[in-house]
């Protein structure tokens, strides 16, 4: 998985790409998320367009990525999500608790100006 970060509109960008399976990933995308919060940027998007696969752990890695922005009062948003991730999202009833937008710039007028 490859991680690239953009700022849009007060909003980082995170977008990931190729296969999600947690494991070394996780600890790379929490430490990001940690050093976000840091410094004083709270509003996440993660951008899943690229992304092919996702298992259980790459799952339980974006959990732990909203547990962290919530924590910090920030929050954390996913756009453009594939219909494969989608289908996994709504098999897991984890599509209730994520905010989930068609593009990125439907994620970035969603936060509060």
């Amino acid at each position: 998985m490859k991680i690239k970060t953009t700022e849009k509109y007060g909003a980082v960008v995170i977008e990931l790409k190729g296969n999600v399976m947690g494991g070394d990933d996780t600890k790379e995308f929490n430490d990001l998320l940690h050093k976000l919060v840091d410094g004083g940027k709270l509003n996440v998007i993660v951008d899943l367009s690229d992304v092919k696969f996702m298992n259980s752990s790459g799952l339980g890695m974006l959990i732990g990525g909203l547990t962290t922005m919530k924590k910090a009062n920030g929050s954390l948003k996913l756009a453009r999500v594939s219909e494969k991730i989608e289908s996994l999202l709504i098999i897991t009833k984890l599509i209730t608790i994520f905010e989930s937008y068609e593009s990125v710039e439907e994620a970035v007028n969603s936060f509060p100006k």
